[in-house]
C-alpha cells in the first residue's frame, strides 16, 4: 500500500511573472486556495500519510503556507533541490523520506478535476504490481509533454517533448506517477537531455530498457498544467464555474 509522496515544487515559473517575482507559483490560487493545496487534496483521498515537498531555496513560502501538514492529517518533510536540475533530480531529493518504499508522484503546479485521480492512479499501480505507472492524457501539443509509445498498456518508449512529427503518440505524460523504489537506481543512471536537466521520462525509458514493468493509466477530467498566465485563469474559471457540483 502506498502510503508515501513527493510533490516536486521547486519550479521558477517565470512565465507567471510579475506574480512569480513575490511567491512561489504553486502558492497562486485557483478558487479559494492554493494550486498546491488542491494536489494535497487529492492526497487525503488515499492513504498517503507523508509527504516531501522538494522546493527551491528561495521557496519558504511553501512551508509557511503548508505548514507540518498536521492540519491535512499528513506529515510533511521539506527537501530542497539546490540547483534545478529536472524532475528526475526533484524525485531523487526526496529519496531519504521514501525509505524504499513505494511511492506517488504530482507536480505542485498542475490542476486537476475530478478530484479522485491520485486515487486511481495508485489503485491501478498496486493492481499491476508495476514498477512504475505513469498518469496519461490525450494532448494537444505533444512539444508540452513526455509523451508514450505503448502496447496495450505497457509502455514501451518514451520521449520528452518531441516534435509533433515525432510524436508516437498523442498519450502525454500529465505530471503524476506511482513508482517502486527501483526508480532512484534508474534515475542514477540518467543522462543530463533536454536543457541540460534530467528527466524523468529517460529514467523510466531505462526502467523499459531492463525490463522493468513500465505501464499507463489514462487519467479523464480537466488537467491543466499551470505554467502561464492564461492556464491559471483557465484553471481558475473552471473551478469557479464547477466547485458546487464537485464530486469528494
Amino acid at each position: 500500500m502506498i502510503k508515501k509522496a513527493i510533490i516536486p515544487a521547486a519550479g521558477s515559473g517565470t512565465r507567471l511573472g510579475p506574480f512569480t517575482d513575490a511567491i512561489p507559483k504553486e502558492l497562486l490560487p485557483v478558487g479559494d486556495k492554493a494550486i498546491i493545496e488542491h494536489v494535497v487534496e487529492a492526497f487525503e483521498l488515499t492513504e498517503v500519510d507523508e509527504i516531501a515537498i522538494v522546493v527551491s531555496p528561495r521557496k519558504h513560502g511553501l512551508s509557511d503556507y503548508l505548514g507540518s501538514g498536521k492540519k491535512f492529517g499528513m506529515h510533511f518533510s521539506y527537501v530542497v533541490q539546490d540547483e534545478r536540475l529536472g524532475l528526475a533530480n526533484a524525485v531523487l531529493a526526496g529519496e531519504h523520506v521514501i525509505n524504499n518504499h513505494q511511492f506517488a508522484v504530482a507536480l505542485g503546479d498542475n490542476f486537476f478535476r475530478s478530484q479522485d485521480f491520485l486515487r486511481d492512479l495508485i489503485a491501478f499501480h498496486e493492481e499491476e504490481d508495476a514498477d512504475a505507472t505513469i498518469g496519461v492524457a490525450k494532448v494537444e501539443d505533444v512539444t508540452r509533454h513526455g509523451i508514450i509509445k505503448a502496447e496495450g498498456n505497457a509502455v514501451v518508449d518514451l520521449i520528452e517533448k518531441p516534435k509533433p512529427e515525432e510524436a508516437p503518440s498523442d498519450l502525454g505524460a500529465i505530471g503524476i506517477y506511482a513508482f517502486k523504489p527501483i526508480i532512484f537506481d534508474a534515475i542514477r543512471e540518467t543522462k543530463p537531455g533536454y536543457k541540460g536537466e534530467f528527466q524523468l521520462t529517460d529514467s523510466m525509458k531505462i526502467l523499459v530498457e531492463w525490463g522493468k514493468k513500465v505501464v499507463y493509466k489514462e487519467i479523464p477530467g480537466i488537467h491543466i498544467d499551470i505554467g502561464t498566465v492564461k492556464d491559471l485563469v483557465r484553471a481558475n474559471a473552471y473551478y469557479l464555474d464547477n466547485r458546487g457540483g464537485e464530486k469528494r
